[in-house]
């Protein structure tokens, strides 16, 4: 290999951007799975792992993952208080992916609701596994759209009054609850992608939300998006 050969092999490496993950669960055989399926892969890799919550700021502090694949149901502190407070007070947290045994658990509408960007069964294939560490690390898309409008639609009507939006505003949102990503919003709705861009921060900044899935639970709960 020449110089030149090694040195652009190397610059390549650089930009290569793995994203890393952290493994929170109380079963070892769980954490030894989920390992082994995401260290195969060339753009993920299991920074480390937790069997309770009351673990996961100091190792968040100090591994720095992109994705937290929570457990929501453990014996010491649950995945819903962890992620309560991995998020309080955090200007640049993780993303959250709950894991749940059951996918109508109404924990998981309570780790959604304290900010988890979604929520993957534990029975999911290795490729669902994959695809979902990838959609939350990008947070460009809603995950799982029409399973988080199945948990939400058994959950009452609107609970709250919501902010006024704009007609666009509103549009946006109905589709950004069907889990399309920004180009296909911008598609739909025949925009610029950096218009679509827009609309969705002042989405965001009406409803009070941190993403996308918290946009879509205050739409749920505000009535201004039905599950039907």
């Amino acid at each position: 290999m020449t110089d030149a050969m090694a040195d652009r092999v190397s610059a390549a490496a650089e930009s290569f951007e793995v994203i890393g993950v952290l493994l929170v669960d109380d079963e070892a055989l769980v954490r030894g799975g989920l390992r082994a399926i995401i260290d195969a892969q060339p753009d993920l890799r299991v920074v480390g792992e937790a069997a309770d919550g009351v673990d996961v700021i100091p190792l968040v502090r100090a591994l720095r993952p992109d994705v937290v694949l929570m457990d929501v149901r453990m014996p010491g502190i649950d995945g819903i208080e962890a992620t309560r407070r991995l998020l309080a007070g955090n200007a640049m947290p993780p993303k959250v992916l709950v894991l749940t045994t059951f996918e109508n658990d109404d924990h998981v509408y309570d780790a959604l609701r304290v900010g988890a960007q979604g929520f993957l069964l534990k029975r999911a294939a290795p490729e669902e596994i994959l695809r979902a560490v990838r959609t939350i690390a990008t947070g460009d898309s809603l995950l799982f759209p029409a399973a988080v409008r199945s948990l939400l639609a058994r959950r009452p009507g609107p609970t709250r009054a919501g902010p006024r939006l704009t007609e666009r505003e509103a549009e946006v949102l109905r589709l950004l609850a069907t889990g399309l990503t920004n180009a296909e919003i911008a598609g739909r709705l025949f925009l610029g992608v950096e218009t679509v861009k827009t609309h969705v921060r002042a989405v965001l900044a009406k409803l009070g939300a941190r993403d996308r899935t918290q946009a879509v639970i205050a739409a749920y709960e505000t009535g201004l998006v039905r599950p039907d």
